[in-house]
């Protein structure tokens, strides 16, 4: 495709990041751009394997405490997020599970995979971090022990978390990933450094991530690709 009809389809607005970074080359800020949407692939794969794992590994702790309709029954009268610190939390649940029961369609499971990513992140927020128990750390068996200068609690999960739900909307909303941060060129450190962060999450939660991702996991070899051009 000519970059004319390449720049028409996708706006000049979008397309002008690329081309300075490459140096006003049409052709690479195609390949660029064909290049951020092949790490972002790569990168939401990665993302989506460990969102899956962390509400797996919550609603399993969580269930064994409070039984197996925990999710429905924390927004219920009385239950767990029924108290104001976690008013946003509930409000999201409550408004998932009454569509769900509307129509018939409620179950556990049901409710759980529809919870957006942020709710999982919130569960390590302090007002619903004390409302499950104080017992979601458990689900982070090999996470370093806290010393004097780094405390591994439930704050230091909860903006772990944060700045992977920042990396999800970014690619949700189309955003680039394959620019050095706030700077106009080219660059993967960021990226890579939130790849290795997901595979340190899930080492912490006791996943060889490497076996789960076997096949899936091209993310290092994009980056080369974008650092080539």
């Amino acid at each position: 495709m000519k970059f004319a009809d390449f720049q028409h389809i996708l706006s000049p607005e979008r397309l002008n990041r690329y081309v300075v970074a490459c140096g006003n080359d049409t052709r690479n800020a195609m390949s660029l751009y064909r290049l951020n949407l092949n790490l972002s692939q790569e990168v939401f794969t990665l993302l989506s394997c460990f969102e899956v794992s962390l509400r797996n590994a919550i609603d399993r702790e969580l269930t064994a405490r409070y039984g197996v309709d925990w999710l429905r029954d924390s927004v219920a009268n009385g239950g767990i997020f029924d108290i104001a610190g976690c008013r946003d939390s509930a409000r999201i649940i409550s408004k998932t599970y009454n569509r769900l029961n509307h129509n018939g369609e409620y179950t556990h499971y049901k409710l759980l995979a529809e919870m957006e990513f942020g709710v999982w992140k919130y569960m390590f927020a302090n007002p619903q971090y004390r409302a499950t128990g104080q017992i979601l750390l458990r689900i982070f068996p090999n996470k370093p022990r806290s010393s004097a200068e780094i405390q591994y609690n439930n704050t230091y999960m909860f903006n772990e978390l944060d700045g992977i739900n920042i990396l999800r909307n970014r690619i949700a909303h189309h955003e680039p990933i394959c620019f050095a941060r706030r700077q106009p060129q080219i660059g993967t450190v960021y990226i890579l450094n939130a790849y290795q962060n997901l595979h340190k999450l899930f080492m912490w939660m006791g996943i060889d991530s490497h076996s789960l991702l076997y096949g899936l996991d091209h993310v290092q070899q994009v980056c080369n690709r974008i650092n080539a051009i």
